[in-house]
């Protein structure tokens, strides 16, 4: 009776101690992260257990009836599942150990490896336990007598446990922190399930291994306890330093809606808002009505339903917004952050009073409105410029001021009586030969003061030789508001110029490039497009149109070469049939348009001479077809008629049949072709 009394005990234990962990059974946890995965394998590892227990349990009150034989088949059916249960507990150790610590490394591939093997042979060798006896048996008298085989599984099984209790603290000493305690916990846990299995194979008739798995589990337990407790701590720790910046935390159940609030605020407090509560999305609406400002409360309602909440929070790990609240009865502008707790079971508001910020940052705009003065907003342009010169409309005297400290401070640089009469001299001196003329006639008085009545200002770029090389600068004009002055800028935009030259050359090649064809280097179907839709412009306007013709040419071969040679060596031919074309027309633009389609746009001595290139081309094409050593393409030619033609495409299809009429009297596919028209 002890023996069941002793599994009857850890059942109940394990059932007190691991209530909550046993509800997180799952078969399917292929998918989920590492923390629940190692959850769920646990609460296996638990279930197992609990199965285990039952099956001694069972095992002890039958053993004590073991003379009557209707009770036998019973008895020896319960030692076959006390067996298995016994493998499984290793076998869900093993999973929850490689998940629980999450290292990925090879050896915890070979352990469940080693443990699925040694599962499956306990499992066969029990199969036919009962013709054979290698695990136990049961004499005349109904007494169970341990088996050579059940030595071998047990010593299989305790080699598990040693090989992971000895590695595991060997590992500890190296690691610190969580990993440290992680990895003691597991060789502790299976260095007690190891011993205790030793004292099992030593009295076979003792519950030891009982005794083993259930302080296995408290061991677990205590640790999983602690680390909880711990984190619990370092929250409560958190919680507190935000509460210190936050009128009000609260952390809310996203399915339930049931919430705790953690706050620090005395002025808060005064507002006697719960601080448990069931249905936060219910009470919160409630106390809007009470609260908010009665301009804010429809805006405010928006927020506090679950699903709008949700629908908030999908693409971004958090949001926040703002309304007023009534404190002691009056309005103050409060800022609410939401966000999702890590395990994404809560929600978590924080509610901060920003009334404060938002006057200090209201008086500050104001003050330094005030403050602000003429100088400073001319500081201000001046640092857009180089040097800055304010002239006398009525005498032409000046001050020139430049920005020479990194406070953005105007100097004076220079003062004058005639800002016009040293400009001229300066000119020839500092200015580019080419601009000279130019900026004279720009700084000339009385075209400033015309040009400026009608503008707000005015500029020109020209350049500058500063040791010797050209620098590209900008002289900008405007006039006072009350004409008594003209303030003249000037900056330096020399990597301004560059730049913009630089990506007008980078848009050209790219523009260039986009209307190349990758495998010939000839224009491809966009730019032939492009040429066609201008024709046709100048077809549809009636413009007096230069005579051109289209040659559409078609590749004969292609397939069968692809076929028999390779791709490589069809584009080869294609490149060959571009070459032939563009070394015809040599004036000419040549497209490729499909696969093995060409067309060439005669214009100028090539419209002139197209009969005679035709005839070239032709020839050539029946020379290559004979010798096996180039390009066979079919041709058709159609001239622009101005009093037939109304569309481009008319023409095309003109010299399109042209093309087929000309095919066909080339070659079949294959015919001329000798694998060699690559030859050298």
């Amino acid at each position: 009776m002890y023996y069941s009394s002793v599994a009857a005990l850890a059942l109940i234990i394990n059932f007190i101690i691991n209530s909550e962990s046993m509800k997180n059974v799952a078969v399917r946890v292929e998918n989920w992260d590492r923390k629940k995965k190692a959850s769920a394998y646990y609460s296996q590892f638990l279930l197992v257990a609990n199965l285990y227990f039952l099956v001694e349990m069972a095992w002890g009150l039958l053993y004590e009836y073991q003379e009557i034989p209707a009770v036998f088949p019973l008895i020896y059916l319960d030692t076959v599942f006390v067996f298995i249960f016994m493998l499984l507990t290793m076998l869900t150790w093993a999973r929850y150990i490689v998940a629980y610590l999450d290292k990925g490394r090879m050896c915890s591939v070979v352990l469940l490896y080693f443990v699925r093997i040694t599962f499956l042979f306990g499992i066969i060798y029990l199969l036919f336990n009962r013709f054979s006896h290698f695990i136990f048996y049961f004499n005349e008298k109904h007494e169970y007598i341990p088996g050579s085989g059940r030595y071998i599984t047990f010593f299989l099984q305790i080699a598990f446990f040693a090989i992971t209790s000895t590695y595991m603290l060997y590992i500890s000493f190296k690691s610190i922190g969580d990993d440290k305690v992680k990895y003691r916990e597991v060789a502790l846990t299976s260095l007690a399930m190891g011993v205790f299995l030793i004292l099992q194979i030593m009295f076979a008739y003792m519950p030891f291994y009982i005794i083993g798995v259930l302080i296995g589990i408290c061991i677990v337990h205590s640790y999983v306890e602690a680390g909880e407790k711990k984190e619990k701590v370092i929250n409560s720790y958190i919680s507190s330093a935000m509460a210190k910046d936050y009128e009000v935390i609260y952390y809310i159940n996203i399915e339930t809606g049931e919430y705790l609030e953690f706050s620090k605020s005395k002025q808060y407090d005064s507002m006697n808002v719960p601080m448990v509560g069931k249905n936060f999305y219910e009470e919160t609406i409630k106390n809007i009505e009470t609260y908010v400002h009665i301009d804010d409360r429809a805006y405010a309602s928006s927020f506090y339903t679950k699903e709008a909440i949700m629908k908030l929070l999908e693409s971004k790990h958090s949001f926040s917004y703002k309304y007023r609240m009534l404190v002691h009865g009056k309005p103050r502008v409060f800022l609410f952050t939401i966000m999702r707790s890590s395990d994404e079971r809560y929600f978590i508001l924080y509610e901060k009073d920003i009334e404060d910020e938002l006057r200090a940052e209201l008086l500050q705009k104001e003050s330094y409105k005030k403050t602000a003065t003429f100088t400073q907003l001319a500081e201000s342009l001046a640092s857009s410029y180089d040097e800055l010169y304010y002239v006398n409309v009525a005498d032409n005297s000046f001050v020139a001021f430049e920005v020479n400290n990194i406070y953005g401070q105007l100097e004076v640089n220079k003062e004058g009586s005639e800002f016009w009469e040293e400009s001229y001299e300066n000119i020839p001196k500092i200015v580019h030969k080419q601009d000279r003329e130019m900026l004279k006639d720009f700084m000339n008085k009385d075209s400033l003061i015309t040009a400026l009545d009608n503008r707000k200002g005015c500029s020109l770029n020209y350049r500058l030789v500063v040791n010797g090389k050209a620098k590209y600068v900008r002289m900008t004009a405007h006039k006072t508001s009350d004409s008594s002055h003209f303030i003249i800028g000037i900056e330096n935009i020399d990597n301004e110029i560059k730049k913009e030259r630089q990506q007008l050359k980078e848009l050209k090649t790219e523009k260039e490039l986009a209307r190349r064809d990758e495998l010939t280097g000839i224009k491809n179907k966009t730019a032939y497009k492009e040429l066609m839709e201008s024709v046709q412009s100048n077809i549809d306007n009636e413009s007096n149109y230069r005579p051109f013709a289209l040659v559409v040419c078609d590749t004969n071969n292609l397939k069968y070469i692809n076929d028999t040679l390779g791709h490589a060596a069809g584009d080869e031919y294609i490149k060959a049939s571009a070459k032939l074309l563009c070394d015809t027309f040599v004036h000419s633009p040549v497209f490729r348009i499909g696969g093995d389609e060409f067309v060439a746009f005669l214009r100028g001595n090539d419209y002139a001479s197209r009969v005679k290139l035709m005839d070239k081309l032709r020839a050539q094409v029946i020379e290559n077809q004979n010798s096996g050593t180039g390009a066979v393409i079919a041709s058709g030619i159609a001239e622009y008629d101005p009093d037939k033609d109304k569309t481009v495409v008319e023409i095309f299809e003109r010299a399109d049949s042209a093309m087929y009429e000309n095919k066909r009297k080339l070659m079949t596919p294959g015919d001329g072709v000798k694998g060699s028209f690559f030859r050298k």
